[in-house]
């Protein structure tokens, strides 16, 4: 494949959801994604940031949790728009923040205090992994609203 000038790299990168499924290691979440319906949302134009809880943080969760968050739809969506933040907020920024108000509608604490941050409870594995309609900060748990 040849590049020329004129062409922009952020043709080349993968959405929200496909840089997730590529990833490996968001088998559950992708799943649950797709459950919810809210597929075509992730790869619309976004920016969105999402903190991506893997599927061993979803393997965390008591037994049974899954498969009944998979049933009970509403509260699927509840879950997941509350791992989405609007904007593509990078880690540089995300350390300079205490809360971000999330898609779901209520705020997530984040504390970068410790050399770590958290989110919630959640720590951040990974961050900045880019895909073209956002970006994706990789998590230890599913973060749950109140």
């Amino acid at each position: 494949m040849f590049v020329t000038d004129d062409t922009k790299l952020g043709e080349y990168m993968a959405d929200i959801v496909d840089t997730a499924v590529n990833a490996g290691s968001f088998s559950t979440l992708v799943a649950a994604v797709k459950a919810a319906n809210l597929v075509d949302t992730l790869k619309g134009a976004g920016p969105f940031t999402v903190f991506a809880p893997t599927d061993e943080a979803f393997a965390k969760l008591p037994e049974g949790t899954v498969d009944a968050l998979l049933k009970d739809i509403p509260k699927l969506k509840k879950i997941l728009t509350y791992h989405v933040v609007s904007g593509k907020v990078m880690a540089a920024d995300v350390v300079k923040l205490k809360s971000a108000t999330t898609v779901e509608g209520s705020d997530v604490k984040i504390d970068a205090s410790n050399g770590v941050v958290k989110v919630n409870d959640a720590k951040v594995s990974t961050a900045d992994v880019a895909a073209d309609n956002g970006v994706i900060h990789i998590i230890d748990t599913v973060l749950i609203p109140a």
